[in-house]
């Protein structure tokens, strides 16, 4: 194993362990060629360490190890880094990446050990992977003509246009009431990710507050729970 990375040191250009002369005695370095290279100095001795997958150095503190996304670490000169161990969804392992779909501008995805978790960013926003945050649209250099929309089961996917609340406000989590059931809802995580609700029983949703409510207290669903038992006159169960 030593050989190979002694073989890999010599093809990059890279410092070895040997070689690297510690600024100081203890702390922890960069190396000056590969941003994810770094060396632990140990009373004068170095050894090599290298971030995960993903990550690179941050050579902000000597007294830190610290290995962070790339977008929050200014790398200057050090342009290598390790050979990429991509997954399903994950061009790495570790890091914020876009969505595999190129219209998905409004959608990313966080990989941690390889495992990829889609994320929506806040209504209007795309992802912008050179900062690994969302951002207005104007100020992503990114072209999507047709945003494709997550669509559920049934065919709902979530309006464009905000939802004002009670208070005169946008609703983060906007909710939606079913067409044909009082107790069932939708609800827009960030207003783009959809998602099905339902009312407790005895409950239905009131559209014009944006709650679960009593049936008599919602035009159209007052008769809902009609012919149904209540849990009062349900009998308990025989053991």
């Amino acid at each position: 194993m030593k050989s190979l990375l002694f073989v890999i040191g010599l093809t990059l250009g890279l410092v070895s362990a040997q070689e690297f002369d510690c600024p100081e005695k203890n702390g922890f370095f960069p190396d000056p060629y590969q941003c994810d290279l770094y060396y632990k100095c140990t009373k004068g001795k170095a050894e090599t360490k290298l971030c995960p997958d993903g990550l690179v150095f941050s050579d902000a503190n000597s007294n830190k190890e610290l290995c962070d996304i790339p977008s929050n670490v200014d790398c200057g000169d050090r342009k290598e880094l390790q050979e990429p161990k991509p997954s399903k969804g994950c061009p790495r392992q570790n890091g914020y990446f876009k969505h595999p779909d190129p219209q998905a501008c409004d959608k990313f995805y966080f990989c941690s050990d390889g495992i990829p978790n889609e994320h929506p960013c806040p209504p209007g926003l795309y992802f912008d992977e050179e900062t690994s945050n969302c951002d207005w649209k104007e100020a992503v250099n990114r072209r999507c003509d047709q945003i494709t929309k997550d669509v559920l089961d049934d065919g709902f996917a979530c309006p464009e246009e905000e939802v004002m609340g009670p208070n005169g406000r946008a609703l983060p989590h906007p909710t939606y009431p079913h067409p044909e059931d009082c107790q069932k809802f939708y609800i827009c995580r960030n207003g783009v990710q959809p998602q099905k609700g339902s009312c407790p029983s005895g409950k239905v949703y009131n559209e014009d507050t944006f709650m679960c409510d009593e049936p008599e207290k919602v035009p159209g669903c007052e008769n809902y729970y009609e012919g149904q038992p209540s849990d009062k006159n349900k009998l308990p169960k025989k053991a």
